[in-house]
């Protein structure tokens, strides 16, 4: 684990260095100017000014249309969990995401809506993301009142807003074309940990942000959705702080709280930090989780490095770590490029491999290889 995580550390060190254009050099072209964002966008209201297309006077429309294969494939391990052999799960699927965004200043509200196939065949799923009323007493301080997307966390729920086609944890992600490593690690501790990350929630949220620093304070029906179970006894209350350091690099803390209707200790918490830097094409992030699951300890580091070389092609290296005390604890490391072939129609592949190692039972490995065209209006 050491080795491995030193040698990750290094490929992003030398991912950074490697990247920085040098004058003079045949086939080096400069990396884009100065793309690091001047100020956090925690708290900020983000519908005013929105970029979309105009369906009516004061409401737009933005969202994707995105189609992916994915092929995984688990190695070793028990072979009596999956019936004699190990899983090979592959296929295609497609979705296509749709917001509204409404503008009645000083009142606001967006309606996020999903339609998608499941890539192992599951049929089709429609759902409501996101559907919100904010009112903006000021240019610094908002509330919103509805159906919200949990805050902490450094990776966005959409594909549009990602550096690379997955997201970071292996476990506690949510992700279909993975049932069989979670169903593996609930047979054998016997606990989900899927759904612990970017939930759509019900409740109310105060809003603060002036450019440097901003702040949010939401208290919900339920923050997770955890072993299956939505039906949430006590109130989820989450908040996070950000500072934006200089432009380009950012800092957040947060916590979070939820009680589950459960026998014994019921209480999930979450204490949440990142960093991130960005200039010019280069942008680097740390995160780290601390959990206390039921009773259950558990915490999670990811690394992640991209490169945008120019305005076609792009790098991403990302490492990522879970560790559940007595349990199970799995490496991650994971390869993507992207290829932006116009403003609205974008290629990104990817490659991943991870190392899962489960208390007092065989340990396996997981090969995953993505390819998603994506287009964005």
């Amino acid at each position: 684990m050491k080795t491995l995580l030193s040698f990750v550390s290094a490929s992003l060190l030398a991912v950074s260095f490697s990247f920085a254009q040098v004058p003079g050099i045949p086939g080096l072209s400069r990396a884009p100017v100065a793309t690091g964002p001047q100020g956090t966008t925690l708290g900020a209201n983000l519908t005013s000014g929105a970029g979309g297309i105009d369906l009516a006077n004061r409401v737009k429309l933005r969202g994707y249309v995105d189609f992916m294969y994915a092929n995984q494939d688990v190695h070793g391990g028990p072979t009596t969990l999956w019936g004699g052999s190990n899983p090979d799960d592959k296929g295609f699927s497609t979705a296509v995401d749709m917001d509204f965004l409404l503008d009645f200043s000083p009142v606001t509200a967006e309606i996020h809506t999903n339609l998608h196939e499941n890539i192992s065949g599951g049929g089709y799923g429609a759902g409501l993301e996101q559907a919100f009323i904010r009112y903006s007493f000021n240019r610094d301080f908002s509330i919103s009142m509805g159906r919200q997307l949990t805050t902490l966390g450094f990776e966005a729920d959409e594909q549009p807003n990602l550096y690379q086609v997955s997201n970071a944890y292996l476990v506690t992600d949510v992700a279909a074309a993975r049932d069989e490593v979670k169903n593996y690690i609930k047979a054998w501790g016997g606990t989900d940990f899927a759904g612990l990350r970017r939930n759509y929630v019900d409740g109310v949220r105060a809003n603060f942000n002036n450019g440097r620093f901003g702040a949010t304070l939401g208290i919900h029906n339920h923050l997770y959705t955890f072993d299956g179970n939505t039906d949430n006894g006590d109130v989820g209350v989450d908040l996070q702080l950000a500072l934006m350091i200089m432009p380009g690099f950012e800092a957040r803390l947060g916590f979070a709280h939820d009680s589950i209707e459960a026998p014994g200790d019921n209480d999930i918490e979450q204490f949440n930090a990142w960093l991130s830097y960005a200039d010019r094409g280069l942008t680097l992030a740390f995160e780290y989780d601390d959990w206390d699951i039921m009773g259950q300890d558990l915490w999670d580091i990811m690394l992640m490095g991209n490169y945008q070389f120019n305005d076609l092609f792009s790098l991403t290296l990302r490492y990522s770590h879970e560790d559940a005390d007595g349990l199970f604890d799995d490496d991650r490391i994971t390869l993507g490029a992207g290829f932006s072939i116009t403003d609205n129609f974008g290629i990104n592949i990817e490659y991943s491999h991870s190392e899962v190692d489960v208390e007092g039972d065989s340990n396996f490995d997981v090969d995953e290889f993505y390819t998603e065209g994506i287009m964005t209006f």
